[in-house]
């Protein structure tokens, strides 16, 4: 059970939501944040390592540090599609 403790620690504290079915494809994530962004087939972006939901929204879990890099990535949308969440106090920041 030590293992819990040391997974606390660096819980990730926040998570990515993205409206995949309303992403006009205009690239601005995946060049803000080319670690965490992508361009699909379709022509849409597609969170990196992301669980996908029924619904076709995906949603990843990430660290603090990842934050500012994913905020901006979400502050470049035009069409705000990607929205970040605060996972302790499911805040919505973005």
């Amino acid at each position: 059970m030590e293992d819990t403790n040391q997974d606390q620690q660096t819980e990730k504290k926040y998570q990515i939501q993205h409206d995949r079915p309303n992403c006009i494809g205009c690239a601005a994530c995946a060049a803000v944040a080319p670690d965490f962004w992508t361009m699909s087939e379709d022509g849409k972006s597609d969170i990196v390592g992301c669980k996908k939901r029924d619904d076709e929204w995906e949603e990843l879990d990430i660290e603090e540090k990842d934050f500012t890099v994913n905020k901006e990535a979400a502050d470049s949308c035009p069409v705000n599609v990607i929205h970040i969440i605060n996972k302790e106090t499911k805040e919505k920041i973005i």
